[in-house]
């Protein structure tokens, strides 16, 4: 397709069915765009998603799984297990939500999207099974379904060695626990869709452990004792291994490798393994532990089935970037986008960015509904300056500007000024910021990608 010109006929029409494709797509109920849809876990039976499966061929037992949940973190411990895998010479399928700018974004291998044909191709198949769905019961697949069966479909046509699967919501009814993985890996566990998953850690906790099955090595970064010892327990009913942050995963001399943001290098000691001087690519110590948890994961794989050295460690670890994670849109001013949007990983965020020197921090923010906004700010006002509130366009979740402006107003030294849009915000941020100033964009994933977005379009059209 790359040698065909812009405006060719087999072009033109592959970008129709692809937008078809995803218009059907966005037609099904998506809790991602929607979460007020579902008023419980009960929205989410996986009775659905295994009726689906069965009728595409059941394409998810084709390869062998790593599991990924998590309240923070299941994202960049993902990508951190691919990069690995991909150093050691094999096919990963790579699954993860939401995506940034394009759907395709969800479902790559060794790094390379679903092409735009790759997914006509795989909604005709998914469009008769669906309506078939729809006769059966009053709710057929919803769109998170329909894209995890996708992922699996892709995987299986790519002939993937292994898929590397992060779970969308929760863990115990979330469409991508149809698998029976080689290994679980849970990566944190904090308050995050409480309406859905509870109101403590513990109760979070367990849902995340749902995951877990009959004697599959389980990897877990939770420490905080209440949701350690829910998902130890779970874990010692199915009979499954169980490695921990630190107690059978021992990190030491983690160290940034320069200025905040920075990226740390660190020792990191398992099992029967103590590998020296590791280094990240993704900057701040919390990548230090997901680094810790993604080794962990890939060396309890079959190695009759999968040779991981200790080269192929490090070069994945070395490797791995995933956007709006610390990223630097730009220097002077210094300009960092993430896509933090609960109290854990705000909090991350402001750890790695507390060592800079800069002389003023000023945040642009925006929040989604289900998010505990007055929380975030909270957190955001002791380690900001001045803030640049907004709402983000592209999903209807965006907390309203006066709402905003309301929890502001009730938050301690957040001083602040409002932007129509992340447009305007950007404009207003680069307009008041000096060049030793720091500016991050932050608050929500569906913000940052419309943040970067702008700088992107910024920069090429100066």
């Amino acid at each position: 397709m790359s040698s065909l010109g812009l405006d060719s006929p087999e072009l033109v029409e592959t970008n129709r069915a692809y937008q078809e494709a995803i218009d059907f797509l966005m037609s099904r109920i998506n809790y991602e765009s929607r979460p007020d849809l579902a008023t419980s876990m009960a929205d989410f039976p996986l009775a659905r998603m295994d009726r689906l499966l069965t009728l595409l061929g059941s394409p998810q037992t084709a390869l062998p799984v790593i599991h990924i949940a998590g309240s923070k973190g299941k994202g960049s411990t993902a990508t951190m297990v691919a990069r690995i895998l991909e150093a050691a010479g094999y096919r990963v399928g790579l699954f993860t939500s939401p995506h940034a700018h394009k759907y395709e974004e969800r479902i790559t291998v060794n790094g390379v999207p679903a092409s735009r044909q790759e997914i006509v191709q795989i909604v005709d198949r998914l469009k008769p099974i669906c309506q078939q769905m729809d006769g059966e019961s009053k709710r057929g697949p919803s769109f998170f379904e329909l894209t995890t069966a996708a992922g699996w479909l892709h995987f299986k046509e790519k002939q993937a060695s292994i898929a590397v699967v992060e779970v969308g919501l929760g863990g115990r009814l979330d469409s991508t626990n149809v698998c029976h993985p080689e290994v679980a890996v849970i990566a944190s566990i904090s308050k995050d869709h409480t309406r859905l998953l509870g109101d403590t850690l513990e109760k979070i906790a367990k849902e995340k452990a749902g995951i877990i099955k009959d004697r599959v090595p389980v990897v877990s970064g939770v420490t905080a004792p209440g949701p350690a010892e829910v998902i130890e327990s779970i874990a010692e009913d199915h009979q499954s291994k169980l490695l921990r942050l630190e107690q059978e995963l021992i990190v030491s001399n983690a160290t940034p490798t320069g200025p905040s943001p920075s990226p740390w290098t660190f020792d990191l000691e398992i099992e029967d393994l103590t590998l020296k001087d590791l280094t990240l690519k993704m900057p701040g110590e919390h990548q230090v532990r997901n680094a810790a948890l993604a080794v962990a994961a890939v060396r309890q794989l079959d190695p009759a089935r999968f040779k991981i050295t200790t080269d192929h460690l490090r070069k994945g670890l070395e490797s791995a970037v995933l956007p709006m994670r610390v990223q630097t849109l730009s220097t002077s001013p210094t300009f960092i986008l993430d896509s933090a949007h609960n109290p854990a990983s705000i909090q991350a965020l402001c750890d790695t960015l507390s060592s800079g020197t800069y002389q003023r921090r000023i945040c642009l923010f925006s929040a989604s509904k289900d998010k505990d906004v007055k929380e975030l700010l909270a957190i955001l006002s002791r380690n900001f300056d001045h803030f640049i509130l907004t709402a983000y366009q592209s999903n209807p979740r965006a907390v309203p500007i006066d709402e905003l402006t309301r929890i502001a107003e009730n938050t301690e030294g957040c001083r602040f000024e409002t932007a129509t849009d992340p447009a305007a915000a950007v404009t207003l941020a680069t307009e008041i910021a000096g060049k030793d100033d720091l500016l991050c964009a932050t608050g929500s994933f569906f913000f940052a990608a419309e943040v970067e977005d702008v700088v992107q379009n910024l920069k090429a059209n100066t």
